[in-house]
């Protein structure tokens, strides 16, 4: 109905006052019928806008579906596939707008920012399955493991080839010994070498067994995440993008060894710069007032962790990774998989293949160890094809020579 007319009539009844319909039909140009209408909606109170009733939608049945899949981080697209075979007889679009709508309404509710108090805690998460070209065109697929004290920002960040639970333990021993100690408490998603059961409405987490020994040696208690709750770990996953800054080497780097370096360098380069959340250097505000709070690391109760076997695979060059540095192989060997173990003084490093020990090398701190029967056969499988093995052990002796490449002593 016209905003006028209204008007018009609510003039009359303030004064008190029936109006004469027919007078005011004349002056507002419309029949009387529509100006007795807005009296009497007046006179009963009314907004004199049109009720309409509000039509079922062919989304209310399956809204608290919807709803739940939201929370479990499913796509539009998914839920809608999801309760279409549950009979759901609407289109995608619909379904699509609702979702949009759900998630702002999400976005309004405010998370509240924790105060972390030094010492007390650190966060730990994989940037996985990445991937970076050399610029020999070797295509490296790895990951990042992630580690921060939220208080100062100090952080540890390595590169591992796996994310097996061994690897976890290594990465945490080397990040207590780079951050100087242990917190109380560590924060972890629900990572299956962490948890064999996560938590749910109707059930608490449940450990890993073999996790929860570690965890008990080394002196925290496990923290872990609710499932899509990443504000839980804030700290870390705004390391996890940070990270990213590795995307420009792609193609600048030479090999997986030249790779972990850069990580390594990137690693000193976050621990030297000021925080945005600070507005410290973390090495800094570390080193001033968390330190001192950190648990040390106890000694030897570790030690059997690391003790059983590390298995690699052995690279198209032939070469086993081991602590940042290569080891060769018989050729033969490319792709398969094979046995790390350390000596007994941790002098030497022994490889293995099926139970069969086929290499050991001194242990040293250079990028690429070579074994001079290794480098032979390599040799011949690839440009020296052509050579006798006079040539070839000539040109092996300047080689090493010119590298100072050491050849490592015969099996013990």
């Amino acid at each position: 109905m016209r905003r006028d007319i209204r008007e018009g009539v609510k003039k009359y009844m303030i004064d008190g006052m029936k109006p004469n319909f027919s007078a005011l039909a004349k002056q507002f140009d419309c029949d009387y019928r529509t100006v007795k209408a807005a009296y009497h909606e007046a006179l009963n109170g009314e907004s004199g806008q049109s009720k309409r009733k509000k039509r079922p939608s062919k989304l209310d049945p399956f809204k608290d579906i919807i709803e739940q899949k939201l929370e479990d981080q499913c796509s539009a697209h998914s839920i809608f596939k999801f309760i279409e075979k549950k009979g759901f007889e609407g289109s995608y679009s619909l379904v699509k707008t609702y979702c949009r709508q759900f998630k702002k309404e999400r976005i309004k509710k405010a998370t509240i920012r924790v105060e972390h108090t030094p010492g007390l805690s650190a966060q730990v998460d994989w940037k996985e399955d990445m991937r970076l070209i050399s610029n020999q065109g070797e295509v490296i697929h790895f990951n990042i493991f992630l580690y921060v004290l939220p208080y100062s920002k100090k952080k540890f960040i390595t590169l591992t080839f796996d994310r097996k639970q061994d690897t976890l333990f290594a990465c945490l021993n080397d990040a207590f010994y780079h951050t100087g100690g242990v917190p109380e408490e560590i924060w972890f998603d629900n990572m299956k070498t962490v948890v064999d059961q996560s938590r749910t409405q109707f059930s608490k987490v449940q450990l890993n067994e073999r996790f929860y020994a570690f965890s008990k040696d080394a002196g925290f208690r496990t923290m872990v995440c609710r499932p899509f709750r990443p504000q839980t770990k804030g700290s870390v996953e705004a390391l996890a993008r940070t990270v990213e800054r590795l995307r420009v080497y792609n193609y600048e780097f030479y090999d997986s060894t030249d790779l972990i370096r850069i990580v390594d360098d990137l690693c000193d380069d976050l621990n030297s710069e000021e925080s945005q959340a600070t507005g410290q250097v973390p090495n800094l505000l570390w080193e001033i007032n968390e330190k001192e709070h950190l648990h040390e690391l106890p000694d030897d109760l570790l030690t059997p962790y690391f003790n059983d076997s590390i298995r690699r695979k052995v690279t198209k060059e032939a070469m086993v990774l081991f602590r940042k540095c290569k080891y060769s192989v018989d050729p033969r060997y490319i792709g398969k998989e094979v046995e790390l173990d350390l000596s007994t003084n941790e002098e030497h490093v022994h490889i293995y293949y099926n139970g069969e020990r086929i290499r050991s090398h001194l242990l040293t701190e250079k990028s690429l160890n070579y074994n001079q029967e290794d480098m032979v056969q390599i040799l011949k499988s690839d440009v020296f094809s052509h050579k006798d093995e006079e040539e070839l052990q000539s040109y092996i002796e300047k080689s090493l020579k010119q590298y100072d490449f050491l050849e490592e002593p015969p099996y013990e």
